[in-house]
C-alpha cells in the first residue's frame, strides 16, 4: 500500500503546482452581499456559521462536548492532586481578576452582538473560558468546585447542547423566527439565539475542563 500513498501524494504535489490560486476580483464582492441578505444578519461570518454551514456548527459542539467527557474519563481514575499552584502575591491576584472582568464583559458583547459585529458564539465561549480561568488561580479550588456544584453548571451545559441541536435542526429544516431589520439587536431570526447557546456551552464546557485539570493537575 505504500506504493499508493506515494502516487497520491505525488500527484497531489503536482496538482498543487498545475492549478492556479484563486484570484479575488470585483465580481466575487456580490457573494458576501447575497450572505448578508439570505441570513438577515450583517456579520456574514456568523451567517456563515449558523445558517450556511450549520451541519459542521452543530458537529463542532458535539466534538467539543465530548472532548469535556473526555477529559473527565480520561482522568478519573487518577488520584486528585495534593497541591494546586496558583497566584499568590497580591498584585498578580488583582492584575488577573482584572483581566477576568473584562474577559467576561468581552463574552458578553460577543455572545449579544455576534451578529451584528465581529465575534460570535465561539469567541464568546473562549472569552467567558478565559474568564473562568482566571478566577480559578486566584481562587481556592473548593470555591470553583462549590460553585459549579452549587449553580448545577454541569446540567445546564448539557441542556445548552440539546437546545442547540435542536434550535438547529429546526432551522435546518426552514423553521426559523422573523428575519427582523437588518442592523437591528432583535434581527436575525434564530442566529443570535445560536451564538448565545454556543457561548454559553463553551464558558460551561471550559468551567468543567479547568476544574477537572486543576483536581488531577494542580494546575490548569
Amino acid at each position: 500500500m505504500k506504493w499508493l500513498y506515494l502516487v497520491a501524494g505525488i500527484a497531489f504535489f503536482v496538482k498543487m503546482l498545475a492549478i492556479a490560486n484563486p484570484v479575488f476580483t470585483d465580481s466575487e464582492i456580490p457573494i458576501i452581499e447575497a450572505i448578508v441578505a439570505e441570513t438577515g444578519v450583517p456579520n456574514a461570518v456568523s451567517g456563515i456559521i449558523f445558517r450556511n454551514r450549520l451541519y459542521d456548527t452543530i458537529f463542532e459542539v458535539v466534538v467539543f462536548t465530548i472532548a469535556i467527557m473526555g477529559a473527565k474519563f480520561l482522568l478519573a481514575n487518577e488520584q486528585p492532586s495534593t497541591t494546586v499552584r496558583q497566584f499568590s502575591d497580591r498584585p498578580s491576584i488583582i492584575l488577573a481578576r482584572l483581566g477576568a472582568t473584562i474577559s467576561a464583559l468581552v463574552a458578553i458583547e460577543l455572545a449579544l452582538r455576534g451578529h451584528l459585529s465581529p465575534g460570535g458564539g465561539f469567541a464568546a465561549g473562549v472569552a467567558g473560558g478565559t474568564a473562568i480561568g482566571l478566577i480559578a488561580i486566584t481562587s481556592p479550588s473548593e470555591l470553583m468546585e462549590s460553585i459549579y456544584q452549587r449553580w448545577r453548571a454541569s446540567m445546564w451545559e448539557k441542556i445548552s447542547v440539546l437546545v442547540f441541536i435542536v434550535l438547529a435542526l429546526l432551522t435546518l429544516v426552514g423553521i426559523e423566527l422573523p428575519y427582523g431589520e437588518l442592523g437591528t439587536f432583535i434581527s436575525g431570526g434564530t442566529i443570535p439565539l445560536l451564538n448565545i447557546l454556543v457561548a454559553f456551552k463553551v464558558a460551561l464546557g471550559s468551567w468543567a475542563a479547568i476544574l477537572v485539570f486543576i483536581r488531577y493537575r494542580g494546575l490548569l
